[in-house]
């Protein structure tokens, strides 16, 4: 896995890899509402966990577009998992944007509240969502940037992204937002 850091502070890095194989203290789940398992990285997580993650997510009582919950990590190298349920995408004048970055900040928000000081989240809403990956990762970024400005508590933040034409444009968008902020 190669990796790239372009913030000021190095908090934040983008990796070509595995989300489900990451040393981290939690990693994000781009989930469904059900909390049931699904395709894609929901798919992957939900079997490297093993069957007690289905277990434990039944009984969360499901989890709204926007939000997130947090499990154990059972099988996984992770510690904990953050479930954040993504957007669909419609027409982008449909709130897509404003619950995309609810996704990072709630997600930001539990880590800081489980004492999770390194967390790795996957492109949330960008695969059968339809979320347009560019806008997606001007989203992502931002949020996220944002968010450690105003939080020392969580020491990383890793974009795994899966594919290089993905890490390559987590990249390109990671160091304009670092240029601009100085």
């Amino acid at each position: 896995m190669k990796e790239a850091n372009f913030s000021n502070d190095n908090r934040i890095a983008v990796i070509d890899g595995d989300i489900t194989r990451l040393t981290v203290d939690a990693i994000v789940n781009a989930a469904n509402e059900p909390l049931i398992g699904g395709g894609g990285v929901d798919g992957a997580i939900h079997h490297a966990a093993g069957p007690e993650m289905m277990e434990y997510c039944a009984g969360l009582g499901g989890c709204p577009t926007g939000e997130a919950r947090i499990t154990p990590g059972f099988r996984l190298a992770a510690r904990h998992v953050i479930h954040t349920v993504g957007p669909i995408w419609i027409d982008g004048q449909s709130g897509e944007a404003g619950f995309l970055a609810s996704c990072y900040r709630n997600c930001l928000q539990l880590a800081v509240e489980n004492n999770v000081r390194s967390v790795a989240f996957p492109a949330i809403s960008t695969g059968a969502y339809g979320y347009p990956a560019e806008l997606a990762t001007e989203i992502a970024i931002s949020t996220v940037y944002d968010a450690l400005a105003e939080n020392s508590g969580i020491e990383k933040v890793i974009f795994c992204c899966w594919g290089s034409a993905m890490t390559d444009m987590y990249n390109r968008v990671l160091a304009q937002k670092a240029l601009k902020n100085g």
